[in-house]
């Protein structure tokens, strides 16, 4: 995933910086194995270092795995500390939080956000309602619908 970053900040213009084409050679030339994650963070930080902001955006972080979880958010808090630029946005399921809050310390904020049980329903009614094939749709089917995904959305 810090991969990924350090590609996405790197394939900004004028092109990929030589400092990381140059760390890319000697790492194939020591073994072939790639960059370390020590090694794209500090890349990371040196390409990002000329941006007045970099925002870092990560989706769904419980879905990451959890053996991987806390090496990567040790890379993230790691970006922070040596990129005062950078300002990271983290979704993910209520779960995780003790996790974020172990792992990234410097100017967290979590903000917990919830679906509205009132919203899911209007939006699952519309959605049922607008069956192309409504001869399916029983009413009890509907009800149950409804019902189990209340039920779901309400442990989250």
């Amino acid at each position: 995933m810090i991969g990924c970053l350090l590609r996405q900040a790197a394939l900004r213009p004028p092109g990929v910086p030589d400092e990381i084409k140059s760390s890319f050679n000697e790492s194939k030339q020591e073994g072939g194995q790639g960059l370390r994650l020590p090694d794209m963070v500090k890349l990371f930080v040196q390409v990002t270092g000329s941006l007045d902001l970099v925002y870092i955006c990560v989706d769904a972080v419980d879905e990451i795995l959890p053996e991987h979880r806390p090496e990567f958010l040790r890379a993230l808090q790691q970006i922070i500390h040596d990129a005062p630029n950078a300002r990271l946005f983290l979704t993910g399921r209520p779960y995780v939080c003790g996790e974020l809050d172990k792992h990234l310390t410097k100017g967290t904020y979590i903000i917990h956000i919830a679906a509205d049980q009132g919203d899911i329903m209007r939006y699952l009614s519309r959605k049922m309602d607008d069956d192309q094939d409504p001869g399916l749709m029983t009413e009890d089917l509907k009800n149950d619908i409804m019902r189990t995904i209340l039920e779901k959305t309400s442990e989250m």
